[in-house]
């Protein structure tokens, strides 16, 4: 009997690789498929989201408020939490046995084997309001009596409590840098479409405006405008202008990226389609052009955070940018200026790995989403 080939389907050259049939999926889908596969990307994306957590629930996860001191444990060196009393799950720290030099009038301290601090979780605490409006008397950890030595981290020149001011100016630093890249992405977005989609002389002017800003060196420019902002404004006030002083910097690199895109898309059919509907220009790069590349342009601003993290830190730490009370890792960093603090008291240097932890994590996070953003690669 013979056999009939089937002659309609196609050969395949051994060893060739088969092109992927289209699924029809959303880039976004794509995206997130891509992104699945990057692990230090996903590793990058957790702990993102631990940091962010931690910024948010400052208040109830800081064991102390960030501007309460005990002066007599100043330098203070980290504490070691112990969870189990022998076999018994007791969290408990040791005390300080506390030592006063005459002639230098420095303090030493030394552990205290023989008085232990019983730690509780959710102890009871000062009222505060969690989030800014849910009213909280409790914070996730801290010692029983409140005076008690409870410095995990250390404490600082003042006897404050380092952890708590750590885990507070994560709110400041973090947030500073989202909401720097979302109103520099707004005018990135805004600037770049229509540099790139109008054309000409409206983008010949814009371009020679971003290589005149891209040719200002940035910490004279940001003395510049940091001593414009009057020395009475209030900490918010403050805190606003550093978030616009950094947006109006960091815009220029979004709105060229913007630019190269919508240049390669304003010719397409769907955009000659759209403007034969009678759609105004913006609404064909807000709603058409801007959309198609929208994984792109998350991509880049993911890779612009950390920019606008150590922007600030450098401003907080040369005096330029936020200044105490308010708690930033830049702010906190000033107290790490004095080399024999450091060489006294080395946990000072705590916010500095927090900014390197946070500024890795960004940057390992974008480069998978920028690998992500062209699902086809």
């Amino acid at each position: 009997m013979t056999q009939i080939s089937d002659v309609s389907a196609p050969k395949v050259a051994p060893g060739a690789i088969k092109a992927p049939p289209d699924s029809g999926e959303t880039p976004f889908r794509l995206m997130w498929r891509k992104l699945r596969r990057h692990r230090l990307a996903q590793i990058s994306g957790v702990i993102l989201i631990l940091l962010y957590a931690i910024a948010l629930l400052a208040d109830f996860l800081a064991p102390r408020d960030p501007n309460a001191y005990i002066g007599r444990f100043t330098y203070a060196p980290p504490q070691q939490l112990h969870l189990f009393d022998g076999v018994t799950f007791a969290p408990f720290v040791y005390d300080y046995k506390v030592t006063v030099d005459p002639d230098a009038l420095k303090r030493s301290f030394e552990v205290n084997p023989d008085k232990k601090i019983p730690v509780h979780f959710f102890v009871a605490s000062e009222p505060y309001k969690l989030l800014g409006f849910i009213p909280l008397q409790h914070r996730f950890i801290g010692p029983a009596d409140p005076e008690s030595p409870f410095y995990l981290f250390g404490a600082d020149r003042l006897g404050r409590d380092m952890l708590s001011r750590l885990i507070h100016g994560a709110r400041i630093s973090l947030s500073i840098g989202l909401s720097g890249v979302m109103l520099s992405l707004l005018i990135g977005v805004i600037v770049g479409g229509i540099s790139g989609y109008v054309g000409g002389r409206t983008d010949m002017i814009i371009q020679r405006i971003i290589e005149f800003i891209w040719s200002l060196p940035q910490i004279p420019l940001w003395l510049g405008l940091a001593a414009a902002m009057p020395r009475d404004w209030t900490s918010l006030q403050a805190y606003f202008v550093i978030t616009i002083i950094l947006a109006l910097i960091g815009w220029t690199e979004l709105a060229r990226v913007v630019r190269g895109r919508v240049l390669a898309l304003k010719t397409e059919d769907f955009v000659a389609a759209a403007r034969l509907d009678g759609a105004s220009e913006l609404r064909i790069i807000l709603r058409h052009i801007v959309p198609s590349f929208m994984s792109h342009i998350i991509a880049v601003a993911t890779l612009a955070i950390p920019a606008m993290i150590l922007a600030e830190t450098t401003l907080s730490y040369l005096g330029l940018g936020l200044q105490a009370p308010i708690v930033s890792w830049g702010v906190l960093l000033r107290e790490a200026q004095n080399i024999r603090s450091i060489a006294s008291a080395p946990w000072l240097l705590a916010p500095g790995f927090a900014v390197i932890l946070a500024v890795l994590a960004l940057n390992f996070f974008g480069d998978g989403l920028r690998d992500a953003a062209d699902p086809y690669s």
